[in-house]
């Protein structure tokens, strides 16, 4: 199998926060490996499929996100209500139409996280060891998304991830927005696929005025400054202050040196409809923010040689850079 596919198949993959899909007919859509996979809201229940026909494999869905049916344009089939609805129906085989369905894939929550799988190794909280009651506790905290991101980065998966895990570029490659931060040296933590990090925020303005605006936030767990959980192999989950967190998937791509990347901003709970209101811009500049850093990383990610990474020359890490050992260390123990 190939390797890439066999992670996707045998892990737990963090997919998205329930409130992104608050009402019947709502949406998702995200491509790993060159397969689609659907999230949609079935009067109250979320239910995850391969996003094909099952008839003729028609894809219901062609946007990324929105509200709609799960209906075929092709040829009439749909789903709803935990059913498949197909026209003229007594002109099938009996026997084979009564088969007939949505390709499901696992789900499983970690509070108002769900995440999705094939066929898992483990069951979620084996995966996600000590970082499960964490992530279930964050996942209470947000109420809502207000911005989706995604395009295709020009480079390995694996590359987009290792850069995601090391602090050392954020002067060079981010001067002008996460630099502004001043993070301090990192405190990393580890599980045993897992691992997070953790920074104070050096700039004395910014650090104010995030505290300043704590009051229109009703939320239970908060660190005061920067941390990113890394969710082995494809999820990282990003906050400052606690009081939005930025949702990150690099998925592989079958062919070489693509990933797709996508990026939502899923925010921290207000206070009152009022504390809502006067978040919208804080909000709105996060989102932009992101974006920024994440064009930054894709800038820097696309110049770095595949072949140094598959060739094994990429052996040279810092201190500063032990979560990468550790990210190389799971991938090798996958395959065992």
């Amino acid at each position: 199998m190939n390797k890439n596919k066999q992670l996707r198949d045998s892990f737990w993959h963090l997919l998205c926060h329930r409130t992104e899909l608050p009402e019947s007919g709502n949406f998702l859509k995200l491509n790993w490996l060159d397969e689609e996979v659907s999230l949609f809201n079935d009067g109250g229940e979320i239910v995850v499929f391969d996003n094909l026909c099952p008839h003729r494999g028609t894809r219901f869905f062609t946007k990324l996100h929105g509200a709609g049916a799960i209906s075929c344009p092709y040829h009439g089939w749909s789903y709803r209500s935990g059913a498949m609805h197909i026209p003229c129906k007594e002109q099938y085989d009996q026997a084979e139409i009564s088969k007939a369905g949505l390709n499901f894939l696992k789900s499983d929550w970690c509070g108002d996280f769900l995440f999705v799988s094939i066929s898992p190794s483990f069951t979620l909280e084996e995966q996600l060891g000590a970082e499960f009651e964490h992530l279930a506790s964050i996942s209470f905290d947000i109420g809502g998304r207000s911005d989706f991101d995604a395009y295709t980065y020009e480079c390995d998966w694996r590359i987009a991830i290792e850069n995601g895990l090391e602090p050392l570029h954020v002067p060079y490659i981010h001067a002008d927005t996460l630099g502004q931060l001043n993070l301090s040296d990192p405190k990393n933590e580890y599980t045993h696929w897992n691992s997070a990090v953790y920074f104070s925020i050096g700039d004395a303005a910014t650090h104010k005025k995030m505290r300043s605006i704590k009051k229109l936030f009703s939320i239970e767990e908060q660190f005061e400054g920067y941390m990113s959980i890394y969710l082995f192999p494809f999820t990282m989950l990003s906050s400052t202050f606690g009081y939005s967190y930025s949702l990150q998937n690099f998925f592989p791509s079958a062919e070489k040196n693509k990933t797709f990347f996508y990026s939502r901003l899923l925010n921290g709970v207000a206070k009152s409809p009022a504390a809502a209101d006067a978040l919208h811009h804080f909000f709105a500049s996060s989102a932009a923010i992101n974006r920024q850093v994440f064009k930054e990383d894709h800038e820097i990610c696309k110049r770095i040689s595949p072949n140094f990474y598959d060739e094994g020359r990429a052996k040279l890490l810092s201190k500063d850079e032990e979560k990468i050992a550790h990210f190389r260390q799971c991938l090798k123990k996958s395959f065992v």
